[in-house]
């Protein structure tokens, strides 16, 4: 094996790995909500006085946008399909362990809230964060690793970008 297959090799391997335990973690998180939800007749479970756990069933994109019960629903769900896709070609493309990184928790978090759509038609959202009266839009753990991937990625852009400029001054 040359070095170049090698390192394809790490990139599959670091890649999968992110990919499923990001999944494996959404899919525990949201059966043991739904679990304890429906089967035990749950409602909201109060936390501390930042967070609730609620759930709801999202039948929209991110933050319950463009709910719809149709033909509109399966466009959507075929379009995040295809994101989802594109993503695995950005990992295949990736040169840096942090942009495989980055891409594998996004992709991960994707393929989560894409199961469910499918698989329940809808997506279970259940983490309320809260200040007061004000509340943040739920989410569930797919969420936080389709965020976390992208707020990193943007703070690699961001130094990146920096690096550049320093070197072209």
């Amino acid at each position: 094996m040359n070095a170049k297959t090698v390192q394809l090799n790490k990139k599959i391997y670091l890649s999968i790995s992110i990919i499923i335990a990001s999944f494996l973690l959404d899919r525990f998180s949201k059966l043991y909500v739904i679990e304890n939800f429906i089967k035990n007749n749950f409602k909201d479970q109060f936390i501390n006085e930042f967070l609730n756990f609620t759930l709801i069933w999202n039948k929209g994109i991110a933050f319950g946008l463009l709910q719809s019960e149709t033909f509109f629903y399966h466009l959507i769900s075929f379009l995040i399909l295809l994101i989802v896709l594109f993503i695995f070609y950005l990992i295949i493309k990736s040169a840096t362990v942090l942009e495989i990184t980055c891409f594998s928790l996004i992709g991960g978090g994707a393929m989560g809230n894409l199961f469910d759509r499918f698989y329940y038609n809808a997506v279970p959202d259940f983490i309320d964060l809260h200040y007061g009266s004000f509340h943040w839009f739920t989410f569930n753990v797919s969420d936080i690793f389709i965020t976390l991937g992208i707020i990193l990625l943007l703070i690699f852009d961001i130094f990146k970008f920096d690096k550049v400029d320093k070197e072209n001054d």
